[in-house]
């Protein structure tokens, strides 16, 4: 039985001290949560003063990206995922669309930062989906195919075992729009399937499949209540604590 996994992305937003305050917050609010996981991402910069506000409590620290280089070495601006794994990380939210689309990130680019990543000991939560214009081309299960194939490339049985794939229909994020539980159902069975042939079935039945885009706790019980879909990659709504508990505390 996969347990559920809810991720708050904070994305680019908080200065430290509305961080630290969400936290401590949520902290209280999911101190007896047991049905699901939770993690937090915020900004790099605030990692490790929010961590320590979370230490010992049932809320795992995440953080929003991490460098292709496993080594230490001379790459002005970059952080190691060493680095990360340093300050109490304990996931890495690799390929997330915003990376894609704005920072140019490939396919080769993401298979380093999840390899290295897997290396320093950090789970990963790799993200993939389709923009509105692939989907409408009909183009939308070959881009979740290419984007996985190339993503999760050269792992063993036991690296996919501490890999958590978050599908991101990126129509849908941050627009309101949702895609309905049907649609996101749907690509949530093909990325199992797909994770099946490649891996073994056995493997593909333990991999957590998070949906993100646009989820709210007025949506969250209905996506969840589908069979493939273990859990929710949270942006905007997870800025505020007790909008992100409402999340967190779902029923189906």
């Amino acid at each position: 039985m996969r347990k559920p996994f809810i991720v708050g992305n904070w994305k680019m937003h908080k200065f430290l001290s509305d961080a630290v305050e969400t936290a401590v917050r949520l902290r209280k609010l999911c101190s007896g949560v047991t049905h699901c996981d939770i993690a937090i991402a915020p900004v790099f910069v605030h990692l490790k003063v929010v961590g320590d506000r979370l230490e010992g409590s049932n809320i795992f620290l995440a953080a929003q990206n991490c460098s292709t280089e496993m080594k230490h070495a001379a790459h002005t601006g970059e952080v190691a995922a060493s680095m990360l794994k340093d300050v109490g990380v304990s996931y890495v939210i690799i390929g997330h669309s915003e990376r894609r689309q704005y920072y140019a990130e490939t396919d080769e680019m993401i298979n380093k930062k999840v390899k290295a990543a897997l290396y320093s000991g950090l789970n990963v939560i790799l993200c993939v989906g389709e923009t509105l214009s692939e989907r409408d081309d009909g183009q939308l299960f070959d881009v979740v195919r290419r984007q996985l194939k190339h993503g999760l490339e050269g792992l063993s049985r036991n690296d996919i075992a501490k890999v958590s794939i978050a599908y991101e229909p990126v129509w849908a994020i941050g627009t309101g729009r949702t895609a309905t539980p049907e649609q996101a159902q749907q690509m949530h069975e093909f990325i199992r399937g797909y994770l099946g042939e490649t891996h073994g079935e056995d493997v593909a039945e333990r991999v957590r499949i998070l949906y993100g885009g646009s989820v709210k706790p007025e949506n969250v019980s209905g996506l969840l209540s589908q069979r493939d879909i273990d859990g929710a990659l949270v942006g905007g709504a997870s800025l505020d604590a007790d909008t992100f508990f409402g999340i967190i505390s779902y029923e189906i």
